[in-house]
């Protein structure tokens, strides 16, 4: 489909287009104002029946009646950033996963089914890199079906925004009734001005294993049992950090894996009467200088859209968003 509107808006983008980076204008009502035009960027994941379906880096599926759109193109990937390390998603996708391992897991294909007694849905999802080696239909009901063997709800952990994610499968999921319950972006940034901050690390304690201080602290250890501490425990290299308080836990805990040139930071946590005092920060820098000493360069973490505290601290230090991750429930 290609038309000319008035000699300049032009449509380019055709149903072969699927899967590619797009931008399309269309036309909206105004509420009585008149004619009003929207612009949409993401990746065309449908067009089917007269509809076509844009999903947008923050994992939002739009849907334009054909008819409606007055122009449309094919657009470049995303223009790299400029601060931070260089990574692409296949890369840092593999890197976030070995940080967070399940007790079981099995192949489905290039698939990866994940469980660990439903600590977390990091470890309880579907990891997607890859080809099922079925059609999606059947490889989503064997993903119901071994959940369902371990009592478990079903969920497929998918990723948007960047070059090589997973736009077309968020949209085949909900085409086939999953629903998106949490989104969460994956930052990076360099290790060394984390690392070279000025902070008084000397009451930071590091360990290779947190103690019952440390759980105690931590918000989503609500259910003691050895498949907790297996998952916390995975990685090529971990590290925990405690600043002790004056009670049972400490003022704040923190989590770092090392993996090759990559620290990734998790489980910062403060005490609610502790909090503004940069303990984080503390925590995070005396991490930081671990994994710079093993040899890492780039530090990636991840924080949930709604967490504006984390996020504020994070713009601080640095980080910059590489992608969007999402997970998906079966209905």
């Amino acid at each position: 489909m290609e038309f000319t509107i008035g000699g300049r808006l032009e449509v380019h983008i055709t149903p072969a287009d699927v899967g590619k980076r797009v931008s399309v204008r269309r036309r909206t009502d105004g509420g009585g104002t008149g004619v009003e035009f929207t612009d949409v960027v993401g990746v065309l994941t449908s067009w089917q029946s007269g509809v076509v379906s844009i999903t947008r880096k923050s994992g939002e599926s739009v849907h334009i009646v054909e008819s409606s759109l007055v122009a449309g193109k094919v657009v470049p990937a995303a223009p790299a950033r400029r601060r931070g390390p260089a990574a692409s998603f296949e890369e840092l996708a593999a890197v976030t996963a070995r940080a967070w391992q399940p007790v079981e897991s099995e192949a489905l294909g290039d698939w990866r089914l994940r469980a660990a007694g439903g600590f977390t849905r990091r470890a309880n999802s579907v990891l997607p890199l890859g080809d099922p080696g079925l059609p999606l239909g059947e490889a989503f009901g064997r993903v119901r079906r071994w959940y369902e063997e371990r009592d478990l709800p079903a969920y497929i952990q998918t990723a948007t925004g960047a070059e090589g994610a997973q736009e077309v499968l968020c949209a085949e999921l909900e085409r086939h009734g999953w629903r998106r319950e949490v989104s969460a972006e994956v930052r990076i940034a360099a290790l060394a001005p984390v690392g070279d901050r000025e902070a008084e690390v000397s009451a930071v304690r590091l360990s290779r294993e947190p103690d019952a201080a440390w759980l105690a602290r931590y918000q989503r250890f609500s259910t003691p049992g050895p498949h907790v501490l297996r998952v916390l425990g995975s990685g090529p290299s971990v590290w925990f950090a405690s600043v002790p308080g004056s009670g049972d836990a400490p003022d704040a805990i923190g989590r770092c894996v090392v993996d090759g040139r990559w620290a990734g930071f998790m489980a910062v946590e403060v005490a609610p009467a502790q909090r503004r005092r940069g303990l984080a920060t503390t925590v995070m820098t005396a991490l930081a200088r671990r994994a710079l000493d093993e040899g890492a360069s780039a530090a990636w973490l991840q924080v949930e859209e709604d967490n504006e505290g984390a996020r504020a601290l994070y713009d601080g230090l640095g980080f910059t968003g590489h992608h969007r991750y999402h997970h998906y429930r079966s209905a």
